[in-house]
């Protein structure tokens, strides 16, 4: 009989890193709301939540609690099953997508044990994250489509024909990425980016791709329902769009997936282009700090490269007017395909050059 040894520790460990990852997104996740609306009050030159707490800080858990004390309401005419498994769809597949980024460079205890910053390094670990994300667009499908309601069905369809060019696109671009780098998987691809400056040029891929970067970004803005591509919530034309006719968690879960999905996009944003943990200096500050410091150093320094990125986001919410459909469309399938190919037929020569110099 072959027995089977569990690695107690390692599974406390892995459960360990698994909860803070879902606490600090869950986290994150809740204050980007208050975020967005400082952004909007800024930008429009308002106070924005000023009510609950100090500076508005407890606006979030208020609108929290809101949610989870109303009434839970399912129409009659929809389909139960479905209408109640697609946000809790949504938001498995936000959780989901985190699981293969490396948060910091691996930590060893002085009795030898390694502390890994990652739940778990798989060499596809670009593929897991595209075929998580391609999963989670069923989430506002099957809940636009169980809900019975004629807007939240054109609001699904729209979700799902945007999520189909737009992820061709964002393919395409990360094609061109990999080339250059040569492996998928994400510890690799942020490995190869150490520090910010070697041999003579930035070792970040956001200087060696950026073409690339802005076509990704591009696409995330589809692929997150994000203005000024936020067809499928569109008030003006669909009211609420697919969650029209939600209410309670079951909204709060849609609502929570939504800036989850912006919260770890923000991260893998940060993984692929912009070094991931790296920043000038590691090396000098590795030397001088505790090792368990420095990686906590690092975690905090990709945390605030994606805060970043949030809040540009946020401000291009509040800078664009909305797309229309046809436009939309037209943008994906016309424009960011064929400049996607071009990138990847640009950077195949490239390679091919240097190669033979």
């Amino acid at each position: 009989m072959l027995l089977l040894q569990i690695d107690t520790a390692l599974i406390i460990e892995k459960a360990l890193l698994i909860i803070t990852i879902l606490l600090g997104s869950l986290g994150i996740a809740m204050y980007a709301t208050w975020g967005e609306r400082k952004v909007a009050a800024i930008m429009q030159d308002r106070i924005g939540p000023n009510r609950a707490g100090p500076f508005g800080l407890f606006q979030p858990l208020a609108d929290g609690m809101k949610l989870f004390f109303k009434e839970e309401i399912i129409p009659d005419g929809s389909t139960r099953f479905i209408f109640i498994l697609g946000p809790c769809l949504a938001m498995l597949t936000a959780t989901m997508t985190s699981a293969v980024i490396p948060w910091a460079p691996d930590f060893v205890t002085p009795g030898g044990h390694v502390f890994s910053f990652q739940v778990a390094d798989i060499n596809i670990g670009i593929l897991f994250v595209f075929g998580v994300v391609s999963l989670g667009v069923y989430g506002v499908m099957l809940g636009g489509w169980a809900s019975n309601n004629k807007f939240s069905l054109l609001s699904s369809i729209r979700a799902a024909s945007q999520a189909i060019s737009y992820e061709l696109a964002m393919g395409i671009s990360l094609i061109a990425l990999l080339m250059m780098t040569g492996s998928l998987s994400l510890r690799e691809i942020v490995a190869q980016q150490h520090g910010f400056w070697s041999d003579g040029y930035f070792t970040w891929n956001f200087f060696k791709q950026p073409l690339g970067f802005i076509i990704f970004l591009t696409c995330s803005f589809a692929e997150l329902n994000r203005a000024p591509f936020d067809l499928p919530e569109c008030e003006s034309e669909l009211n609420m769009g697919y969650h029209q006719e939600y209410s309670s968690m079951k909204l709060g879960f849609y609502l929570f997936s939504e800036y989850i999905n912006l919260f770890v996009s923000s991260v893998i944003l940060s993984t692929l282009f912009f070094g991931g943990y790296n920043f000038p200096f590691m090396d000098q500050v590795a030397g001088m700090v505790h090792p368990l410091l420095f990686s906590l150093i690092c975690v905090m320094v990709l945390l605030t490269k994606a805060v970043m990125i949030i809040l540009f986001v946020m401000a291009v919410r509040w800078t664009l007017p909305r797309f229309r459909y046809d436009q939309l469309m037209k943008l994906g399938w016309k424009s960011l395909i064929p400049l996607a190919l071009f990138n990847m037929l640009v950077t195949g020569a490239v390679i091919l050059w240097t190669m033979k110099k």
